[in-house]
């Protein structure tokens, strides 16, 4: 009992000791907690969209980011390298639009699950074949150094990989909630046969959300590749999103925000402070945990919608 008393308060009264040092690492978990956003959005604007949980996303951001840099290693310069990446994610999403989605509309959701998997595994294979599997450095021109700011550090790649996932999140927030597409997308979320009826064609919305899911991956991509390097290990990003949707809700852009920023926080909060009484490496399971306990009293996740069933 005097164990869990210890392992419990020490890691308070570290915190309260030093309040600067706490700063600085929730800082660094807001940052990391939005990049985390990024990857979730994915998930969020396709199941909103055709209702797929597209297990495809992390292979969608390291295809997009494999795609840039060996466009760059054969000499092509970024500006033209990150338009033809792009272009290459939006044939893409019409290509799976065709290819997977249409021959499987009205297939029980597990059946499009299942496509996805399989699609992660061809989309895998196929960005080794053409670029390889060696470990790529990506230098995307932003300085990856620490700065004293009042006494706390900042890492400057962290801040402006943040402010550029801050500002697409934006946009896309604009893109559905002002614009003509995304009322038709909010239509289709809402009823895909209404939508039908009143002349809104899905196969397009469906293009279109898989084509700014895949340009969300190449942001993604080139956000996580630069800090880390482009490796195949880079698909399991998205696993750290799961967390992130079971927080925030699955089909709730905000969600994906919030919920981001909670596991960010939380998870190199209890790495640096609770780490040292309980065992390293808390970083890759905590965010588990706060899934896990938010399953038990609200699983429809913070913004998530209530599901009710009369039986």
């Amino acid at each position: 009992m005097e164990i869990l008393t210890a392992a419990f308060l020490g890691p308070i009264a570290d915190m309260i000791a030093e309040p600067l040092f706490l700063l600085e690492v929730m800082i660094g978990g807001v940052l990391t907690g939005v990049m985390y956003s990024l990857v979730a959005l994915g998930f969020v604007l396709i199941f909103k969209a055709s209702g797929v949980f597209n297990f495809a996303q992390g292979i969608m951001v390291l295809f997009a980011a494999l795609t840039l840099v060996g466009l760059m290693e054969r000499g092509v310069p970024i500006w033209l390298a990150l338009a033809i990446t792009i272009a290459v994610m939006v044939v893409l999403a019409m290509a799976i639009e065709r290819i997977v989605l249409r021959p499987l509309v009205n297939q029980a959701d597990i059946t499009l699950f299942m496509a996805t998997i399989g699609l992660t595994f061809f989309l895998e294979g196929f960005g080794e074949i053409l670029w390889g599997s060696n470990v790529k450095k990506l230098d995307i021109g932003i300085p990856d150094r620490s700065i004293d700011v009042g006494g706390v550090l900042i890492n400057t790649f962290d801040v402006n990989a943040a402010v550029i996932a801050a500002v697409l999140v934006a946009v896309l927030a604009v893109l559905f909630q002002r614009t003509k597409i995304g009322r038709a997308l909010r239509a289709v979320a809402d009823d895909h046969q209404a939508a039908l009826s009143v002349g809104i064609s899905l196969t397009s919305i469906w293009v279109i959300v898989w084509a700014v899911a895949g340009i969300v991956a190449l942001v993604a991509g080139i956000m996580w590749g630069g800090k880390s390097g482009v490796q195949f290990s880079l698909s399991l990003i998205a696993l750290k999103a799961l967390p992130v949707l079971i927080l925030g809700g699955l089909t709730s852009v905000p969600g994906a925000i919030v919920g981001g920023l909670i596991i960010g926080v939380g998870e190199k909060v209890a790495e640096v402070f609770w780490g040292p009484y309980i065992g390293g490496a808390i970083e890759n399971w905590f965010a588990y945990v706060i899934a896990v306990a938010f399953l038990w009293f609200r699983p429809q996740g913070l913004f998530g919608e209530r599901i009710i069933e009369r039986v």
